[in-house]
Formats: C-alpha cells, structure tokens, sequence
C-alpha cells in the first residue's frame, strides 16, 4: 500500500493543495523567467539572429561629445537594424553628436557631425562659431544651411560674411555664458578661415535660409 492510501482524506487534501499550490509558483517562475528573457534578449530569445549594436545609455542633447559612459552595445535582430547603424564602440568615442537622442536609440553614421556631408567645394573646413545671440542658434538644426553675417560696428556696415554654410552641430548653452553656444559651420576652407578670423573681432549672427 502506497503512502497515498494510508493518508486520511483532509491530509490527503491538504498535500494536493500544497502540490497545487508548488506547480503554481514553477509555472509563474517560469513564465517570468521567460518574459525577462525576451526583454533583455527580444531577437535571441525568438532565435532571431542578432547583432551588437551602438545604442545611446541615456538621452543625450545635440553636440554633446561621446564618451564611453554615453553608448553601450545591445544586441538588435538583423531586421531591426537601420542603415548605416554601428557596432563598435570606439568609432564613436570622441565624436560630436549631430542630433539628439533617446536612450536605447541605435547610433548611425550620420548622428556623428563628422558623417554630416561638406557642402560647396570638395576642398571644405568646419569652423566653430559664437553666435551673439542665443536664440538664434537654438534655431538651428544639423544639417541647415545658414548665411553668416557679422554685426555691424561703428564705422562697419553689417555684412554678410559666407553664404551657405553648412550646421554640422549646434553645441550646448553654457549657463555662465554671455553669448551664444557654439555653432559648427562646414565652409569652403578660405572662407571659413575668413568667418574664424572675423569672428574673433567682431558679433556674429546667422540668417536662415
């Protein structure tokens, strides 16, 4: 005779309800298990193949400059990556952010300034300027093409230094600041050494086109 049948019926109900109870919580281990699996790992938990991909930590505003802690590679399915995505980390260490991001964005080649395309002659130079005003340059985008214009001085008619200049990055306020961020303009080399030198003496603002 099996201990089963030497069991009392309230005994034997309660070791039911135990063993009941025991396959429960497995079953919910289980399924929890499961479902924290497919969040960290969505394409290998499917046995989709995946890839190491560049992802943003954590959000991260225009003309920020990428360091180790700003990027940490995640593994993505195949058909999830976009074009021109990265999978090393040294590529980006360093690099000026062209636009802002969210956390958990893969990073593109062109989300870098220096992927962003040179406008006018092949022969080109980005030039850092600080606009006079902050507003303007918070009016800016990547990728915007601008007319640079100095201030006008006494003396001095306002005049239009280099026309369009390329937004390679737009860096961020500083609060201590009395102007402007700094502003990144892909220019025909002559020209931007022209606006760099201009710059220094004299306010400089930008128009949009």
């Amino acid at each position: 005779m099996d201990v089963l049948s030497k069991l009392h019926a309230p005994d034997l109900s309660r070791l039911q309800s135990r063993r009941a109870r025991l396959i429960r919580r497995w079953l919910a281990a289980g399924l929890l298990l499961t479902g924290a699996l497919l969040f960290a790992h969505p394409g290998s938990a499917r046995g989709a193949p995946t890839t190491p991909t560049v992802v943003a930590a954590h959000d991260l505003p225009s003309g920020a400059t990428l360091r180790a802690a700003d990027v940490r590679l995640a593994d993505l399915p195949d058909d999830a990556r976009p074009s021109g995505v990265l999978s090393t980390l040294d590529v980006v260490d360093g690099q000026l952010l062209a636009g802002a991001v969210r956390a958990g964005e893969p990073l593109t080649d062109v989300r870098l300034a220096s992927a962003i395309p040179a406008s006018g002659d092949p022969g080109t130079a980005t030039v850092p300027v600080r606009l006079a005003d902050a507003a303007v340059a918070e009016l800016l985008r990547p990728g915007q093409r601008v007319d640079v214009v100095a201030a006008p001085e006494p003396g001095v008619p306002a005049s239009v230094l280099a026309g369009g200049a390329t937004v390679v990055t737009v860096g961020k306020r500083e609060a201590s600041a009395a102007k402007g961020p700094l502003v990144l303009l892909r220019l025909p080399e002559a020209i931007a050494t022209r606006v760099a030198a201009i710059s220094l003496e004299r306010p400089v603002t930008v128009t949009l086109r």
